[in-house]
């Protein structure tokens, strides 16, 4: 067995490693550089060789970079579950757009080929990737990660039976809407993400609270309330807490509560087709007739002109509002709009839900830069802004540490992945103290 690590080992962003054995070859995702990790996107590695894909998930650091590896020739199977399958033609639409430039004619026609290549599988089911000579090969099963929606660990069943886990991204534990990730039952040889892998984050059971606090005092001096948010998981978690917030009459019912993110909207109504994946409170809510995705007093935006319409109204007039707009680390999209025109207000708050890569405008803001640059403009920055752990779609160093110590035996060797190399180091000395075999493969 040898793994080799094409982007994702000392960074958050550009996941995409290698197994391979004496038979086949598989790439764990192929994502998209983001934020300080510029390194071109072409595939600069051999692909000729590999038997499959299999994506853990459908954000766009682990699913990028697909089109580039289509480029290469690729044209072997792309294994995912299948609300994965679903969230992946839509998060790479804007991604051929952005990033290639691509009409809608060319653009379709590389979602159609990614569409012909995608193996949708179901949690929990073993897939032989040779069915001709299974002995020979590789397996793979998908368990719920707890991430996002569709999102999953990889165990990956070798020809002389050991596993190797790809953990993908893991979700937190106690989150309303997905349900919590569960240990692999076993694991020879573990890799596993360590973005948070040296801090905690704010109580879960608690962060409604903590949202309706920082709404409350934001609304004291008027003004918008901007919440960037990735449009896959932190959108819906949010909309999610501010329906209970207004169904338990917490917050005011006339704030307008606005989505606008064409692509977060459609990710949403994917949230409400799969609704047998979705966590025991979320089913709950749905049995009492309520519709934690689709309250009334969420407010969507379509257009682009309505979109720069309420940008100015809320400019020119202060107005109260709660915006949630992609993208979550502030790197594109709606919500640049709404930074460019309200954070040199003392009124509007910034509430940052999520991890800020380095390198990213978001991280500016959190960091406490005085200005910053939006389409090439000096930008003041008098808002007042936020950070809520609570939000974040990750688990943090507590739950990832419950993962490793759920496995029945020790793995022989773990490898850290998907996290800042500092944030690593930390976490690696964690890991030997309770007695486990930390180790990097390159």
């Amino acid at each position: 067995m040898k793994i080799i690590h094409h982007g994702g080992k000392q960074t958050i962003t550009g996941s995409c490693h290698e197994l391979r054995s004496e038979a086949q070859a598989i790439l764990i995702d192929c994502g998209l550089f983001q934020g300080a990790d510029s390194r071109p996107l072409d595939i600069e590695f051999e692909t000729s060789h590999l038997t499959a894909v299999v994506m853990t998930h459908a954000h766009i650091d682990h699913i990028g970079r697909l089109p580039w590896l289509l480029a290469t020739g690729y044209n072997q199977p792309i294994y995912c579950t299948t609300a994965t399958a679903e969230l992946i033609p839509l998060m790479l639409e804007d991604s051929l757009k952005l990033q290639l430039g691509l009409d809608r004619k060319q653009t379709e026609r590389v979602l159609n080929k990614i569409r012909r290549l995608i193996k949708p599988l179901e949690y929990s089911c073993w897939h032989c990737l040779d069915e001709i000579n299974p002995l020979a090969s590789m397996s793979i099963r998908f368990q719920p990660a707890g991430h996002i929606l569709g999102s999953a660990f990889v165990e990956v069943r070798l020809a002389n039976q050991e596993i190797v886990v790809f953990s993908g991204d893991l979700g937190p534990t106690n989150t309303p809407l997905l349900p919590d990730p569960k240990s692999p039952e076993r694991a020879d040889y573990l890799l596993i993400e360590t973005t948070y892998g040296d801090k905690n984050h704010d109580d879960i059971k608690t962060r409604a609270e903590r949202l309706k606090a920082i709404i409350d005092r934001s609304l004291e001096d008027g003004g918008a309330i901007l919440i960037p948010a990735f449009s896959v998981g932190r959108t819906q978690e949010l909309l999610f807490d501010i329906e209970q917030l207004i169904h338990s009459q917490q917050i005011d019912v006339s704030i307008p509560i606005i989505l606008d993110s064409p692509m977060a909207q459609r990710v949403t109504r994917s949230y409400r087709r799969f609704k047998q994946l979705w966590g025991q409170e979320a089913k709950q809510r749905l049995e009492l007739h309520r519709h934690p995705l689709a309250f009334e007093q969420c407010i969507t935006v379509e257009d682009h002109r309505t979109h720069q319409r309420l940008v100015n109204r809320l400019q020119s007039t202060q107005e109260p509002a709660i915006v949630v707009a992609a993208s979550g680390m502030c790197q594109g999209g709606r919500i640049m709009d709404y930074l460019k025109a309200l954070l040199p207000l003392e009124t509007t708050d910034v509430l940052l839900a999520g991890y800020q890569a380095q390198g990213t405008l978001g991280r500016e803001i959190q960091t406490g830069a005085m200005e910053v640059e939006i389409d090439g403009e000096e930008i003041e920055l008098k808002a007042q802004v936020h950070t809520m752990s609570g939000y974040s779609a990750h688990a943090d160093k507590q739950d990832l540490l419950h993962f490793i110590n759920g496995i029945a035996n020790k793995p022989k060797q773990i490898h850290l992945i998907h996290g800042e190399p500092e944030t690593q180091a930390k976490f690696a000395r964690e890991l030997r103290e309770l007695g486990y075999h930390v180790n990097q493969i390159v």
